[in-house]
């Protein structure tokens, strides 16, 4: 008894007077050429692999030290929030 989702049916359009390559009708992202998750294939493990890797070897580390700095503000005004006892950490 597995539920399967149903896939979208897809259609080959070609307009008649369209003078470009590809379709002016194809939806991308802005940032789709440079991200490695975007492909569908694999489960959800192999999809959060890639994303590790992909977050710890990005030639960028300010953005990675960005992130890293926005996450822990967030835990702390999370804990914050549901009066956690923040003296056992020191």
């Amino acid at each position: 008894m597995g539920l399967k989702l149903k896939q979208n049916k897809r259609y080959n359009y070609k307009p008649r007077f369209y003078k470009g390559d590809g379709s002016p009708f194809a939806m991308k992202g802005k940032f789709d050429s440079e991200r490695s998750t975007l492909e569908a294939s694999g489960g959800l493990k192999k999809r959060m692999l890639k994303a590790v890797d992909e977050y710890q070897n990005s030639p960028d580390k300010a953005v990675n030290r960005r992130v890293l700095i926005i996450v822990s503000v967030l835990a702390l005004i999370f804990l914050f929030i549901i009066d956690f006892d923040l003296t056992i950490f020191f």
